[in-house]
């Protein structure tokens, strides 16, 4: 096990310089962080969005991680605890607009576009413009990975490249888009 924890702080170090070693901790990591997130949100659209704004933080906020000993992946955890929280809290308040909407005479198909739209909205125009400012490379992969849904390897046959080239492209391009966002 020392080992081990051993080996996982030396990528996660390589991880604050290196995307391709990111893309390892990622790796290693993405199922059983869907899995927790899946389990306490029973919705597999939910937890997909969820799981992708984990890695997004951790990405972003990998040069901060200080290793204390633990294995890496309780520190995704801890992201993803809060990112489930902020889910619910955003819920809520949606709740509360959408409870409005209704008392106002508002169509049940009325309600569940403006929740949508609601939460489309802010998002959507902070992530457009930060991607928008990117080569566009990396505004390719990164539309086709995760707005379109698309694998590694069908990213790489829609381009005309390898997927290393394409692990490789998304990973610098969050990193770019990371920073864009910072």
């Amino acid at each position: 096990m020392e080992i081990d924890l051993e080996k996982e702080k030396n990528l996660v170090e390589r991880a604050k310089h290196d995307s391709d070693a990111f893309g390892l901790l990622y790796a290693r990591n993405y199922d059983k962080i869907f899995g927790y997130i899946l389990k306490r949100t029973a919705s597999l659209s939910v937890a997909q969005d969820i799981t992708s704004d984990v890695f997004f933080k951790a990405l972003k906020n990998i040069g901060k991680f200080r290793w204390s000993g633990v294995p890496f992946s309780a520190w995704l955890y801890r992201i993803a605890s809060n990112e489930i929280a902020t889910h619910y809290r955003k819920n809520t308040r949606q709740q509360s607009y959408i409870k409005e909407l209704y008392q106002s005479g508002s169509s049940s198909e009325e309600l569940v576009e403006a929740g949508n739209k609601l939460r489309e909205y802010e998002d959507f125009l902070v992530l457009h413009d930060s991607i928008a400012q990117l080569p566009l490379k990396y505004q390719e992969v990164i539309t086709l990975r995760y707005f379109e849904d698309k694998q590694i390897k069908e990213i790489g046959q829609i381009l005309g490249k390898s997927e290393g080239t394409i692990k490789s492209l998304l990973h610098r391009g969050l990193e770019r888009l990371r920073k864009t966002m910072d």
